[in-house]
């Protein structure tokens, strides 16, 4: 895996979960600023990623991520970024939820495990930016 620039973004992430039939929560996809925010559907649930303090009430919310984004735009041809990070991750002990976006790869982990998981990245290699 070639060297990645990671950047360990600011603030407090949450990882929701509504019923599958339940609205998007109204809003939340209307930010225009600098945090994460997805909406993911399935057959079985309404996902949800972004910042705790938009975390809607009524879901089941876990608390306490922190999200490490890789610089992109990352072509569709390139291979492995997840499997790398994720393996680089496991091997510190370090319990991790992936996000893919059109342009990147987002990786969230817990706020206690931040330090750990940064230096695993960068013993790996990668290059880890703090804003």
């Amino acid at each position: 895996m070639r060297r990645l620039a990671i950047e360990v973004r600011p603030g407090e992430y949450a990882v929701g979960r509504l019923d599958a039939d339940s609205p998007a929560p109204p809003g939340l996809l209307d930010r225009t600023g600098d945090e994460l925010v997805s909406v993911t559907r399935t057959a079985t649930e309404l996902s949800l990623i972004c910042p705790a303090a938009l975390a809607p009430d009524g879901a089941e919310v876990e608390r306490n991520w922190r999200l490490l984004t890789v610089r992109g735009p990352l072509a569709f041809t390139l291979t492995g970024v997840i499997a790398a990070l994720s393996s680089e991750l496991a091997a510190a002990g370090v319990a991790l939820c992936t996000l893919s976006t059109f342009d990147t790869d987002h990786v969230l982990v817990k706020a206690a495990d931040l330090q750990r998981a940064i230096e695993a990245l960068e013993a790996a290699g990668h290059e880890v930016h703090h804003r």
